[in-house]
């Protein structure tokens, strides 16, 4: 007997011929019973990692910027902590952060301390977990790709003013807005606009201290249509660090985000 249990993610529909997925992947604390077994930190510790790892508020974020685009935006939504696993790395060895114990799913905290035991098998949560929230956004890209003939993935991040130890390139600049960008899939028009709609939260940047963005691996280096942008943004603008209450800035780039999603959407 098999039990229908609501997936771990949300596809929240915006207006039929937008092409705009918000993707916001890291944004829960969210860790179910059986996973947090396999978690070696006690309770304060492993809050401790929440306040560090979470990209705290960019859902609500996300949410007020399609509230108030001209255009509404598709947002894709992760409803766990990207310590269960994290869904835009790479599944394989061609990940450089299973360096510091940080593949699909994590081994080690941002402090390099030990969060899951040596040895442990990812293959489990990775196809639990990984494989249908990696088809899902596939179909939500084939979605718009279908409906509107491009799509437009803007990934929304955050990230802390100081750098933490796990970060491989932790010493470049820590700009307001940091824009992650791919060769093949970012088109200087969708960087122009997003460091345009982004000017009046400060200074914006370019794949430093984060570089790339997100596309699903179907579309990946083989569809120009399928755009991408990461947006990493600087949590003490927005936020008291590490892990505490949104504050006014997130107001100023709700408003920045909208004005990104209504330059691409037409």
């Amino acid at each position: 007997m098999t039990t229908d249990v609501p997936p771990p993610f949300t596809f929240l529909p915006g207006d039929a011929d937008s092409p705009v997925i918000l993707h916001v992947p890291h944004s829960s604390r969210e860790i179910p019973a059986d996973v947090r077994a396999g978690i070696v930190l006690d309770d304060a510790a492993l809050e401790r990692e929440l306040d560090h790892i979470t990209d705290a508020h960019t859902a609500e974020l996300a949410e007020a910027a399609a509230r108030a685009a001209g255009r509404a935006p598709w947002r894709f939504v992760n409803g766990l902590s990207r310590l269960v696993v994290d869904p835009e790395r790479f599944p394989d060895d061609r990940e450089e952060m299973l360096a510091v114990g940080m593949g699909a799913v994590y081994t080690r905290t941002t402090h390099r301390e030990t969060l899951r035991p040596d040895g442990v098998d990812p293959a489990p949560l990775i196809e639990r977990y990984f494989a249908p929230y990696a088809q899902a956004m596939t179909d939500a890209v084939a979605d718009r790709l279908a409906a509107t003939g491009r799509a437009v993935i803007i990934d929304v991040h955050s990230y802390p003013r100081t750098p933490l130890p796990y970060e491989l390139h932790g010493d470049g600049p820590r700009p307001t807005v940091c824009l992650g960008t791919d060769a093949f899939h970012t088109p200087p028009a969708l960087l122009g606009a997003a460091r345009a709609a982004f000017a009046p939260c400060g200074e914006t940047g370019l794949d430093s201290p984060f570089a790339g963005t997100y596309v699903p691996l179907e579309f990946f280096e083989k569809r120009p249509e399928v755009s991408a942008l990461m947006v990493e943004i600087r949590r003490d603008t927005y936020m008291t660090e590490p892990g505490g209450p949104a504050g006014p800035g997130l107001d100023v780039l709700a408003t920045a985000l909208a004005t990104l999603v209504d330059a691409v959407s037409g």
